[in-house]
C-alpha cells in the first residue's frame, strides 16, 4: 500500500536500480504516516560514514501527538539496508556519479518501507524526449480507441 510517491524523481532522473529500505522511526512518526501525513518530494538520500540517511522527508505530527515530546517534522532518519547493498550503493555513488533518490513510501507487512533509486540525472533534452514519447503513446491510445468504434 503506497503512502507517498515522488513523481518528480521519474521526470528528473533515469532510475537504474531500486532498493527497498526500512526506516528508523519514532512512534508518533509511524502514526502520522499511517494517517497519510508523509511527504518525500523534497527529500534526498545521503551516505555518511557507511550508513544511509534520508534528509528532508517531511512527516507532519498529528495533533494528538504526545505532550512530552517536541516533534521535528524534517529530522534526519536512518535507512536500514543489508551491508552488501550499502557497499554497492557507496561504490556506485562515489565512482560513477549516481544519486540516491527516494521514490516511494509504502507499507510492507505492516512496516513502513521506502524505495530508493540509484539514479542518473536527465538533461533537458532527455526530459523533452520523454515527454514527447509519453504524448505520442497517449495519442496512439486515442487513435486505436477511435478505430475500434
Amino acid at each position: 500500500m503506497s503512502i507517498a510517491v515522488n513523481k518528480k524523481a521519474f521526470h528528473d532522473y533515469f532510475i537504474e536500480e531500486r532498493f527497498e529500505a526500512g526506516m528508523v522511526l519514532a512512534g508518533w512518526e509511524v502514526k502520522a504516516i499511517r494517517a497519510g501525513r508523509g511527504n518525500i518530494k523534497e527529500a534526498y538520500v545521503v551516505i555518511k560514514s557507511g550508513e544511509i540517511f534520508i534528509i528532508g522527508m517531511h512527516i507532519t505530527a498529528l495533533p494528538t501527538a504526545s505532550t512530552h515530546i517536541t516533534p521535528d517534522p524534517t529530522r534526519t532518519r536512518k535507512l536500514l539496508l543489508h551491508t552488501a547493498q550499502i557497499s554497492k550503493l557507496i561504490g556506485k555513488v562515489e565512482r560513477a556519479g549516481y544519486a540516491l533518490i527516494p521514490l516511494d513510501l509504502h507499507f510492507t507487512r505492516g512496516r513502513v518501507k521506502i524505495d530508493i533509486g540509484l539514479a542518473k540525472g536527465k538533461k533537458q533534452h532527455d526530459k523533452r524526449d520523454a515527454e514527447a514519447e509519453k504524448d505520442w503513446k497517449r495519442e496512439q491510445g486515442r487513435l486505436l480507441k477511435e478505430q475500434r468504434r
